[in-house]
């Protein structure tokens, strides 16, 4: 049973490292997102559309997945670049402008899912997202824990880990956590600060908008479920807790979806519990993420802090 809930916890985990990874990058342009639970629910449409194409033209596992993760950027980022747009060249609240896009995208996809239905209505394609790209695979607990996942499982992890080297070792992401750190400064050493911020908004969100796909077509196997945007503030806790790390974000999404998952799958077997005690449960990441805001605040380390100048609009005329 402990195997069984950890492999599922692996799975579910995908989700939240999608979110958290995308708004890492945003965040690290000085850019505060609240925005990324909507911005996973088009994510979620994008690539149930663009899937769902696919598979209907024949165009097999490979096409099918890449039209998916396809149109699921393609969504995503589009809403990425409507809240450049308001926050950088229209200069407009960064927090409000997040939470618009968050409603909106919610309210988008209670919508689409009223009109193609919601029940295993797009379970034919999610089969290639399903299944595992190891093929058939065995019983013990090596198989079930590395091996029995479908594509977007194992993306999640590569892009987290190419996210994190990019941000070290690159002079790009050096760059843009300086654009984070210090915009003006940035500017006056010759870095195109609004070119980072832009792409960086658009990138992120197009990642975080695969989370919203992956929930639909991997862990829901094609039924539409109306939870994408609560999962995605749970990705934008994650931020937090990782410490604006994308590699210790793998380990902390995997804790957050043990502890989602736990009062469903575990706990019933072995202990009587009712809906309020599954959703105390189910609030133990966000009191955990306080917990580390209150902690990091103690230890005054440069490393553990967010972005300087997170949540702060810049200004060129203002240097």
């Amino acid at each position: 049973m402990f195997i069984k809930l950890l492999s599922d916890a692996i799975g579910f985990s995908a989700i939240f490292l999608y979110g958290s990874t995308g708004e890492t990058i945003i965040e690290k342009s000085g850019h505060l997102n609240l925005g990324i639970p909507g911005i996973m629910c088009f994510g979620a449409v994008g690539g149930c559309i663009g899937a769902d194409m696919a598979y209907k033209a024949g165009m097999g596992a490979f096409g099918t997945v890449f039209f998916g993760i396809l149109f699921a950027m393609l969504f995503a980022g589009a809403m990425g670049l409507l809240y450049g747009i308001f926050t950088i060249s229209l200069r407009c609240n960064q927090n409000v402008t997040g939470l618009t896009i968050t409603t909106f995208g919610a309210g988008i996809l209670n919508f689409w899912g009223a009109i193609v239905g919601s029940i295993g209505v797009f379970a034919k394609p999610s089969l290639y997202f399903t299944t595992s790209i190891f093929g058939e695979v065995g019983n013990d607990w090596f198989s079930q824990l590395f091996l029995s996942y479908g594509p977007l499982v194992y993306l999640a992890i590569i892009i987290a880990i190419v996210v994190s080297i990019v941000f070290k070792k690159s002079r790009t992401g050096l760059s843009l956590t300086a654009v984070g750190e210090n915009p003006a400064a940035a500017d006056a050493a010759g870095i195109n600060v609004i070119k980072y911020k832009y792409v960086s908004c658009v990138l992120g969100a197009a990642i975080a908008g695969i989370g919203g796909m992956c929930y639909v077509l991997d862990y829901s196997a094609g039924s539409l479920e109306y939870i994408v945007d609560q999962l995605g503030w749970l990705a934008v806790a994650l931020v937090i807790f990782s410490l604006w790390r994308p590699g210790i974000g793998i380990l902390g999404s995997l804790i957050f979806a043990f502890l989602y998952l736990l009062p469903d799958q575990f706990l019933p077997k072995y202990v009587s519990m009712n809906a309020a005690t599954s959703a105390i449960i189910k609030i133990i990441p966000y009191a955990v993420t306080a917990l580390v805001l209150i902690i990091i605040s103690f230890f005054n380390k440069r490393e553990t802090q967010p972005p300087t100048a997170l949540g702060v609009p810049y200004f060129r005329e203002d240097r």
